[in-house]
């Protein structure tokens, strides 16, 4: 295969070390070294070395527990209307002009790899006016592992990827994923992360995004947004999804899964949340929408959506949100910053400028199979393939740890 042709397997495939991300988790759960370290989880981690919530949703959670006003029921099939609404304007913003035109329209969803799967089942069953669409769909390289195996559940087999992270540079080249999405298959469906992307962490810039957006319409292209941390990333609920809205301004179909689990840390809930903005046949695909839930779950869970709802719909609540989510952002960034710091104190090869480029939960170093190994079995430090891992996990106690054992990684003779 020539370098410049879209690749049908991950960037990782052949590597000598490359355990499973379950797999990582159970072997440190089993490690009994006193400095383990998991940067390899998906959940924010605070300071004190544990997923938490913010105080405001806390305290949400606690009002409905005891509020008597609210029924032991099912919620429609859709979820509750409230919910779909707000997450809908989270997204878009209340002046979308899908919402506007009313070309738009919410599912709940259980978790945001319900809203994945719900939206490939979709795919199916409408796109491209077949019976049974089957692909392609287009993945970054690399992408989070579950992808593949959920778009092939849903019986889309055709699934390949475009370029994304460049070990070489440590960032995205956004000159390799616009030269694959210039030579994909007209009409394919293309998988994009808004912000935050995993494993990496990497992101586009606006005029990026522009240059994307625009071979996207060039050559009929179907977005489907993942968007698991808004606002985590950046800080600013507007920039992380600045995409999304953008696509949208230019007339573009598309569907973007959201998730809430990070940004209300509501991850026992299963928070999330399909968004389709379409041109036509609006009520035929939520009828469809209707048809598949009930096959797949039933009806979503009420209470975390509950809790979202409350606070979107609350003028000081939302004021109150959006500062907890920004702390969190802000605190990812100090501890790349940090990190950062303490790697270039200790010398060594290369710098380290590109891990603090992006913003949100992931990042990557970019260290090879080797490096990641000695890092695993020699330091008990779990992290990804290529040396990407979860930043919010570091904190005060173990940053001087995680950052010489990586530079042990570097520089040891593996």
């Amino acid at each position: 295969m020539h370098q410049h042709e879209m690749s049908t397997s991950s960037v990782f495939d052949g590597a000598v070390f490359m355990p499973s991300e379950m797999k990582l988790i159970e072997d440190f759960m089993r490690d009994t070294h006193p400095d383990k370290v998991n940067l390899a989880g998906r959940e924010y981690v605070g300071e004190h070395g544990h997923t938490t919530w913010l105080p405001l949703v806390r305290k949400i959670k606690q009002q409905i527990a005891t509020d008597p006003t609210i029924n032991p029921e099912y919620p429609p099939i859709l979820g509750i209307p409230e919910f779909t609404r707000r997450a809908t304007e989270l997204a878009l913003g209340k002046d979308s002009p899908a919402i506007v035109e009313s070309r738009v329209f919410g599912v709940q969803t259980v978790g945001c790899t319900g809203a994945v799967r719900l939206g490939a089942e979709l795919l199916r069953s409408w796109y491209c006016s077949s019976s049974s669409w089957s692909g392609p769909i287009l993945l970054s390289s690399p992408c989070d592992d579950s992808l593949t195996g959920i778009f092939k559940a849903a019986g889309i087999e055709d699934v390949r990827h475009y370029r994304y992270w460049d070990a070489e540079s440590n960032e995205v080249c956004v000159e390799n994923m616009v030269h694959d999405l210039e030579n994909a298959p007209e009409r394919c469906v293309v998988v994009l992360c808004s912000s935050g992307h995993r494993p990496t962490g990497a992101k586009l810039s606006q005029e990026d995004w522009k240059r994307v957006a625009e071979v996207m319409m060039k050559r009929q292209l179907f977005p489907f947004f993942l968007m698991s941390a808004q606002g985590l990333c950046s800080g600013s609920l507007e920039q992380d999804t600045w995409a999304v809205r953008h696509c949208v301004s230019l007339g573009l179909e598309l569907l973007c899964a959201q998730s809430f689990s990070h940004s209300f840390g509501l991850y026992g809930e299963r928070v999330g949340h399909l968004l389709c903005v379409l041109k036509q046949n609006m009520l035929a695909v939520q009828s469809q929408a209707e048809k598949l839930v009930q096959t797949l779950w039933s009806c979503p869970p009420m209470d975390g959506a509950r809790v979202v709802a409350t606070i979107l719909s609350n003028p000081a609540h939302l004021v109150e949100w959006q500062e907890g989510v920004k702390a969190i952002a802000e605190r990812c960034m100090l501890i790349r910053e940090r990190l950062r710091e303490r790697l270039r104190i200790l010398g060594g090869p290369g710098h380290w400028d590109h891990i603090i480029k992006p913003g949100g939960l992931y990042c990557c170093f970019g260290l090879n199979a080797q490096q990641v190994e000695f890092l695993i079995q020699r330091k008990h430090i779990y992290l990804l393939p290529n040396g990407c891992l979860n930043v919010s996990a570091i904190n005060s106690r173990n940053l001087d740890y995680v950052a010489e054992s990586i530079h042990q990684a570097m520089n040891s003779r593996l």
